[in-house]
């Protein structure tokens, strides 16, 4: 089947920033009090931090706080920290935006991060002009593994689900766009934690390694 369009997931498959969200959360945990098992922290990779903060806070019992307050603290020093130049492009992953969109393929971003964070991003890395569509999932009611994202991104390029191709690194992520119906590949990134990654279509372990004329 031919690929007719081809859509990115932004942490963990364009920029290395899952260390840099475990560390902000460390801050925001320490911050307000919460106490969090860092052993769950894969399983909320791919997700928002609303999803995240609000099981913590009912875990916790803290009533007191307010969830858009706190996930408004995290997403603040997150997007400190990117614009200090902490973060860093994947391997190969800027070459490949070009590659795809030199190979006349439309492109699509569909992120579970904070609308400001994407924005960032999209600027700082000089790739926006290659996106038709860049959607966060911030501003959607649900998140990855809801496949909202995937089907809203196939609307606006006006491709059906069928022909995109996803570029994901969890599960939930996976997950998404299997339930929109689209075909996936997982990148292997050893810093998103422990991933089933077997519900992809394909695994790489390298950009390097996606090639248009293969898709």
């Amino acid at each position: 089947m031919k690929t007719k369009a081809f859509i990115f997931d932004m942490d963990g498959v364009i920029i290395d920033s899952e260390p840099i969200h475990i560390r902000v959360k460390r801050d925001t945990f320490a911050h307000f009090g919460l106490h969090f098992d860092e052993k769950r922290f894969s399983r909320y990779m791919g997700r928002t931090s609303r999803e995240l903060f609000g099981d913590l806070l009912r875990e916790n019992g803290r009533s007191d706080l307010d969830l858009d307050t706190v996930v408004r603290y995290k997403h603040e020093r997150y997007l400190a920290v990117l614009r200090r130049g902490e973060v860093a492009p994947i391997e190969g992953a800027v070459e490949l935006i070009h590659r795809l969109h030199a190979a006349g393929l439309p492109l699509a971003l569909a992120t579970s991060s904070w609308e400001r964070v994407m924005e960032t991003v999209l600027d700082r890395f000089a790739i926006r002009r290659f996106f038709a569509s860049a959607i966060s999932g911030s501003t959607l009611p649900a998140s990855k593994p809801d496949p909202a994202i995937y089907r809203m991104s196939a609307e606006r390029l006006g491709i059906a689900p069928k022909d995109c191709m996803v570029l994901e690194d969890t599960a939930a992520g996976i997950m998404a766009a299997k339930r929109a119906g689209m075909r996936v590949i997982a990148y292997r990134n050893p810093n998103s934690g422990v991933q089933d990654l077997t519900g992809a279509d394909r695994i790489v372990g390298r950009m390097a390694d996606i090639r248009a004329e293969d898709l």
